[in-house]
């Protein structure tokens, strides 16, 4: 029997047992007077079931006037359980009547007492069962307070993410303004100097960097969340495009995939391709001349990525610290790889170069609470 079964049955007992002690210890009006009022100790239980049964029960006790005490039992059940006062007043009329009825009928009184005897049986009945609505009346208003409190929370959070929601837009709409207008005129200079230059190299210079400049304004504005929906965000397909416009800049780069591809989160998509993107950025700036190589390996549940460039032909940076400073190089992608679920290293090559390690899984999950990635000097 479990501990809650066993308090109830405790409680029970209790219950049962404090009425029938006080039916014994009274004096009996009828000589069945102690076993109805007995029977109606024993039937208290159904008022679990029906709390108007259980006052039923007691009518035939109360008419031999010693049922009282399982009575008021039964009334204050039947306020606890009534859902309005209207429906539980006239279940009070019965106990009125078989406790009243004896006494006219043995007894003969003056209209005043009889006055004051149904006046306090009725007041002897009235007293438990409003006490039980009183009770469940305070329980749903202070239910109510609490639904009113998680109202108020709940529409307090969403005023507070409604205003950081706002001031982010409008940190947006002037990063859009100011570094828009800035890349758009480098478009802009670039697409003259293609058109009014005889040279064919700087020809194609003056068109790879207008390009450029209109791909990093509309990612900018996909990072923003201004597009309209009809530009494509930057994912596994886009490698392609991504790896041919570094071997247009002149890096000599090579993507392989190795497995079975799989369905990715667009999350980890993403990802995939912002860690290529800085990867393959970060070797042009500081490698150039390197040969590099994407290695996309597909797991049944992961996607792994490296990307590793060849030793350098002649001396560059340092990287002691993270390409990109300020955190937003391999520090700041390391951090959107975790986001998604994924790691991310990065360290020296086998053969003097650099490589970038990431994998993935191919659902996008929660970050672990305290992410373990071993930070190898370069």
């Amino acid at each position: 029997m479990s501990s809650k079964l066993l308090r109830r049955f405790v409680t029970e007992i209790a219950v049962i047992s404090v009425p029938a002690i006080a039916v014994l210890w009274a004096v009996p009006a009828f000589s069945w007077s102690v076993p109805a009022a007995l029977v109606a100790c024993a039937l208290l239980p159904l008022r679990h079931i029906w709390p108007p049964l259980a006052v039923l029960t007691a009518l035939w006790g109360l008419a031999g006037g010693l049922a009282w005490p399982p009575a008021l039992v039964a009334l204050y059940a039947l306020g606890r359980r009534g859902a309005r006062a209207s429906t539980t007043v006239p279940w009070l009329l019965p106990p009125v009547v078989a406790a009243v009825t004896p006494v006219l009928l043995t007894q003969a009184l003056p209209w005043q007492r009889i006055v004051l005897t149904v006046a306090f049986v009725a007041l002897y009945a009235i007293a438990p069962t409003s006490l039980g609505l009183l009770m469940t009346t305070r329980e749903r208003l202070t239910e109510s307070l609490r639904d009113l409190e998680r109202a108020r929370e709940e529409a307090l959070a969403a005023s507070q993410e409604a205003a950081r929601a706002q001031e982010r837009a409008r940190i947006g709409r002037e990063i859009h303004d100011s570094v828009g207008h800035h890349a758009t005129l480098i478009a802009v200079g670039a697409a003259a100097i293609a058109t009014t230059t005889a040279e064919d190299e700087t020809r194609r210079g003056a068109e790879q960097l207008r390009a450029l400049a209109k791909r990093a304004l509309a990612e900018m504005r996909v990072a923003l969340g201004m597009l309209d929906g009809r530009e494509h965000t930057p994912g596994l397909t886009g490698l392609a495009a991504l790896v041919a416009g570094s071997r247009a800049a002149g890096v000599d780069v090579e993507l392989e995939h190795t497995g079975t591809p799989g369905d990715a989160a667009p999350a980890v998509e993403r990802a995939v391709y912002r860690v290529v993107q800085e990867s393959l950025t970060n070797a042009a700036r500081h490698a150039p001349g390197t040969a590099v190589r994407v290695d996309l390996r597909w797991l049944p549940h992961e996607l792994e990525v490296q990307v590793g460039n060849s030793a350098p032909t002649c001396p560059v940076r340092s990287r002691r610290e993270p390409l990109g400073g300020g955190g937003a190089g391999l520090t700041g992608l390391a951090e959107r790889v975790e986001s998604v679920g994924g790691r991310l290293s990065w360290g020296p090559g086998v053969d003097a170069g650099f490589v970038v390690r990431a994998s993935f899984p191919l659902r996008a999950v929660p970050p672990p609470a305290a992410p373990a990635r071993e930070e190898q000097p370069a």
